[in-house]
Order: structure tokens, then sequence, then C-alpha cells
């Protein structure tokens, strides 16, 4: 079904609820926002590798289905090909060993994006088992930024990333274990929210990196991702983390410009790294910005131990690994060897099987410590803006999963210092598209609300989306 090169400019153009709000009025069918997506995918997508599984005819079945009375009734949807099980999909995490799986059952979130009316148009690249801060796959081959070649689109919702700033769909799902969802989001120019602890149930998993992995989305609007946090959010009877919810809608709240906050910020790395310079002066313009409508703000470096930290996080991580690939044996029907993973990933799993069970029990404690002192650290601040990245996006090959020293891979993630700390505490976090180097890349300011405090987050980042905007910003990468 051929499209018009006017309803294509409208599709690029527009966020998911305006796409969403042009199907409930009867102007477009979701049918056709299908076709749209298809179209630009079809032609761009070559260029970028960010979709590695086309689903339009699940779309095009789906579409019939759809509830056009949804806040995002017919939108085009890309799930990220790494855990979220869409019944019919490929269910791979980009590795080798995963590559003939597909997903028998829907969870709970994939439930959810369904009921909020998304269609799903494909999966988007992730590296092997989500397991770097950019997205090059051996199984899918690398995801290439929009806006420059060579640099890395982040990780490890990198395809995600790309394929929302080159405008193939407005938002699509993303997930987060140390960063994941805001380093793409920093790379590429799009918003990323990394919700409170338990914000959004992990059903049918009881948990997951004990509250520090997270799934939600990347987007190019702050009103797209607060609109998509009222689709997803909600805790199920027996969930371990349920922070508290508002009796106002997010979308609602996020329109409401805050009272007077304060703010604290910080351009000093919790593990005694550098920053660049333009990194820094992203911060301190956002820091001026806060201060100039009228709020209080002051510099406040964080108090953690960030490379101690990154270990123990680190290597609870590893434990958490070799477990899930256990379970995968069940699915693939034998255990997973060296030659059906990435070096890197044999290394987690390997570490993973070394450790005590005493070592790993004090890994958690030392990090439920972490989240107290973190969360105390910055209990005075409404908001604490940080660098999302301290550095611009690296050259591709610099995350090399061929690597087999893992603590000299881990090592290599000094860039993300302000990414884990708020994983292991809980809080929400978002990055913002604030502003570009001097070759015009993105660099991503990072906004830390208090636990469950995604309201002031989200209505802190719209104003600024109105102060400091990137909406007419577009790679040379797009559609």
């Amino acid at each position: 079904m051929p499209v018009t090169d006017s309803l294509l400019k409208t599709y690029a153009d527009a966020d998911g609820l305006e796409l969403g709000g042009m199907v409930n009025r009867g102007e477009v069918s979701p049918l056709e926002l299908v076709e749209c997506a298809a179209t630009l995918i079809d032609r761009i997508n070559p260029r970028l590798n960010a979709v590695v599984h086309k689903l339009y005819d699940m779309a095009r079945a789906a579409a019939a289905t759809v509830d056009r009375s949804a806040p995002f009734a017919g939108v085009p949807y890309l799930l990220k090909e790494l855990a979220s099980s869409w019944e019919g999909a490929p269910l791979t995490n980009s590795s080798k060993y995963l590559e003939k799986l597909v997903a028998t059952f829907d969870g709970e979130n994939v439930k959810r994006t369904k009921a909020a009316g998304f269609l799903l148009v494909g999966k988007s690249n992730a590296p092997e088992n989500g397991w770097s801060i950019s997205t090059e796959p051996k199984l899918y081959g690398a995801t290439k930024n929009p806006w420059k070649d060579g640099i890395t689109a982040g990780g490890s919702s990198g395809g995600t990333a790309a394929a929302v700033a080159a405008h193939l769909i407005p938002l699509g799902e993303a997930s987060d274990g140390a960063g994941s969802i805001r380093v793409p989001a920093s790379c590429c120019g799009v918003v990323g929210l990394k919700p409170s602890r338990g914000r959004v149930t992990l059903a049918p998993s009881g948990d997951f990196w004990y509250g520090g992995a997270y799934f939600f989305c990347n987007s190019r609007t702050v009103r797209d991702t607060a609109a998509y946090l009222d689709a997803m959010a909600g805790a199920l009877p027996g969930d371990v983390y349920t922070p508290p919810t508002p009796a106002e809608s997010w979308l609602t709240l996020s329109r409401r410009a805050p009272r007077k906050l304060r703010v604290g910020y910080t351009v000093t790395p919790p593990n005694g790294t550098g920053i660049d310079p333009q990194v820094k002066a992203a911060v301190e313009a956002t820091a001026r910005t806060l201060a100039g409508l009228g709020h209080d703000v002051e510099v406040h470096d964080m108090a953690l131990d960030g490379t101690a930290a990154w270990k123990t996080y680190t290597r609870m991580c590893t434990v958490e690994t070799a477990v899930v690939f256990d379970f995968l044996a069940t699915l693939v029907g034998r255990p997973v060897t060296e030659n059906d993973v990435e070096p890197i990933t044999w290394a987690v799993i390997q570490r993973g099987r070394s450790l005590k069970a005493t070592e790993h029990a004090s890994d958690v404690e030392q990090l439920r410590q972490l989240s107290r002192s973190v969360a105390t650290d910055l209990a005075p601040y409404d908001i604490y803006v940080t660098p999302t990245l301290t550095h611009l996006p690296r050259p591709m090959g610099f995350y090399d999963m061929a690597m087999t020293d893992l603590d000299a891979y881990n090592a290599k993630w000094t860039d993300a210092a302000f990414m884990f700390p708020f994983n292991f505490s809980g809080q929400p976090a978002i990055s913002l598209p604030l502003a570009q180097s001097s070759d015009g890349i993105p660099i991503g300011v990072q906004l830390i609300g208090r636990y469950g405090d995604e309201a002031t987050v989200l209505a802190t980042s719209a104003v600024l989306e109105q102060e400091m905007p990137w909406k007419d910003r577009r790679p040379p990468t797009s559609a």
C-alpha cells in the first residue's frame, strides 16, 4: 500500500501522541501509519542498521484490531532485541546462541504496549546480552549514529535511539541496566527516561539485577515520555518494589511548571576521571537556565566512590547473568558454550559462576547500603543535574566485546560514571538533548529526582524543552 509524500512528511515530523491523535480523530488509519514506517525503514535503515528484524506483516495484521481511542493508537513501534517477549517475534538477545528463538508469549510490558495502541513494525539492534554502551553485536553488525559516521550510537538501546533520532518511529522500547536508555539518548540526541525502581513491573520476572534493570523507551518529546509512563507504569500484586504513585497522570503533571526548586549540579565525575569541556559547558548552561527561571541552584559533587561502587555493581551483575544463561539453556535445549557467545559475554558468565554465594550476598548488601547513601546525599535536592556521558560519543570499536579481560573491559566504561549509581539507587533519571558539540554532535544532560518523583523530573524537563529546545535539530541521516 503506497503512501503519499505528504503523509510521509507528516508522519516523520510528528511525535507519538500527535500520530495517535490523528488516528483518534479518523484523519489517518493505523495501516497507513504502518506503511509510513515500513517505507522509511526500508529507505533509511540500510544506512543505520538500527532495525534488525522487519515485522511489517505482524503490524499490518494487528492494525485492524487497534483500539482507536488509545493514546498511541496505530503508532509504529520497535521492540529492543533484548529480553522483552512479544509473541511471534524473534527473541535472540543479539546472540548466536539464541538466533533461532521466537517468543511464545507476551510479557506484561508488551501487553501494556499493545493496550496503549502501538503496532510492532520491527525489532531494534542491541549488543549481545546488552553488555555494552555501544551497539555493535557480532550477530547483526553495528548500528551507526545518524549524526556522524564513525561514532557510536550508544548502547545498549542504540538501535532504538538511532531509529527515533532518524524519525523512522516516534518512540520505541529501550532498557537500562547501567545507562542503556540514557547513554544512547545522549549519543543520538533523543529523550531517555529511566523510571524509578519498580515503577514498571518486571513480570513475568520476579526481579532483575535487584531492581537495577529498567524497561522503558526512547522518544523525541517529553510529552511522549510522560504519556508512555502513564501507559506502562504500575506494579502487580507481590512485586518487590512499589514506588508511590501520584493521583494525576504523568502527562498532566508534566505540563505543570514546577514550583521553586532546590537544584544541585555537578561536573565532577564520582570516579575521578576527566570531563570534556563541551559536556561541562552543557551542564553549566543548564544550571544557569534553571537559575534564571528562579530556582535555587548550587554546586554539589557526589560523595560516592564511583570506582569501588562500579566494581561491586558489575560483580553482582555477572552472577545474575550466569543465572539467566542457565535459564536460557532450558529454552535452547543445551548449555551455552564459549563458541556460542562473544568473548566478553563468556567472561561475564564465567566470572558469575566463579563467585561464592556468600560473596554475592555481600555484594547485594553493599549495593543496598550504597543505594541509601546516594539517596541520602542527594535528598536535599528536588532535581540533581549531571552530564549524561562525560565525553562525546566514542569511535566505533571503543567498547570491544571481543575483549577477554572483563576487568579491563569494565574499566573502559568511565564515560558512564553518572549512569549506574541511579540504577542501584532506584531514582528516576532522564537524559535530555540540551546541547550540541562544535561539530553538531548531541550532548545529553541528565536530571535526577527523588525516588518515586518522576513528576518533578518530567515537569522540569518540559520547561527545559521550551527554554533549550531541540525539536528542530535533525541528523543528516533521517527521514
